[in-house]
């Protein structure tokens, strides 16, 4: 007689550049899952590209609404699913609490920080650890092991709309509005796009709508920089990364995810973020705890040895 799939949740409601620090864990859960039924459960913004994957056997959304009726919601929603095991990735207070919505039972394995959890993943300094040592440890118990990068070979698109030269490089000068303390100064994006532009190198600005006047201020010291802010889709900037020179950007969800495609990636942190969290095949990390201590020339000469790292 065969034995039943299990159902499995995978919990992730990170922001973007989280979802796309967690694709290691993702795959791993779905390689050691591969006969059972994988549901993920995250952002309404992110569960398009979650079916996109290809990983998950369904994709369930949450928008975390903090109202008891959302609450209520998630609760019969775990409840109907009558999940196995849980791999809870988010792990923070509010993912902590659907384990106690559970009440009065039964509860599935749960792997998370939340009190009561079957294998509970509590211990000093956790997010402290970089992404994906915390997933390795996470899924230890189950004999999960996450790859050291991720595989986005799901992710692409064409780009030829934008006309652009063989040589490229990505800029993302922005981050996310609450966080203005993350962005390196836009002149010194400025000067490392005159740089590139002085070898061939076309500089390309990305970033959402609320990014173009830096990218203006970018032109307007270099005019080869093109300005793309507000007109690529995630597939796009996918298709970019892949097919760019190289890139340099802040602690945002772009930047890592053009890392994660495998770009020649140098994301720049001051002590304002941890500098701890980015992966890909051919990414450094450009640190010092002050912005003002960072130069457009070092940025330069990290772009050259992230493309030294696995061939250029």
């Amino acid at each position: 007689m065969s034995k039943r799939p299990l159902r499995i949740l995978v919990i992730k409601l990170g922001a973007f550049g989280d979802f796309f620090l967690a694709q290691t864990a993702f795959a791993a859960i779905r390689r050691h899952h591969a006969d059972d039924r994988v549901t993920l459960l995250t952002l309404p913004s992110l569960a398009p590209l979650a079916r996109m994957s290809g990983l998950f056997d369904e994709v369930l959304e949450d928008p975390r609404d903090r109202s008891l009726s959302a609450y209520l919601a998630i609760r019969k929603t775990l409840r109907a699913h009558r999940f196995d095991r849980v791999y809870d990735l988010q792990a923070q207070t509010r993912t902590d609490l659907y384990h106690r919505l559970l009440f009065p039972g039964p509860w599935p394995e749960w792997s998370g920080t939340a009190s009561g959890a079957s294998h509970p993943d509590r211990y000093e300094g956790r997010r402290k650890v970089p992404v994906r040592e915390r997933y390795v440890r996470q899924l230890a118990p189950f004999g999960i092991v996450p790859d050291e990068t991720p595989d986005l070979s799901w992710l692409d698109a064409d780009i030829s709309r934008f006309c652009l030269p063989e040589r490229f490089a990505l800029l993302v000068p922005g981050s996310s509005p609450g966080r203005p303390d993350k962005r390196w100064p836009v002149r010194r994006y400025a000067e490392v796009a005159a740089a590139l532009a002085d070898r061939g190198i076309v500089p390309v600005v990305i970033g959402t709508g609320i990014e173009r006047d830096l990218a203006r201020s970018i032109a307007e010291y270099c005019p080869q920089a093109v300005d793309l802010t507000d007109r690529t889709g995630v597939p796009e900037l996918g298709g970019l990364a892949r097919r760019a020179w190289g890139a340099a950007g802040n602690d945002t969800g772009p930047t890592h995810l053009i890392a994660a495609v495998g770009c020649p990636t140098v994301v720049v942190f001051s002590d304002a973020s941890n500098p701890i969290h980015s992966t890909g095949p051919r990414v450094l990390i450009h640190h010092r705890p002050d912005f003002n201590d960072i130069d457009s020339a070092g940025v330069v000469e990290a772009l050259d040895r992230a493309r030294e790292k696995g061939g250029a």
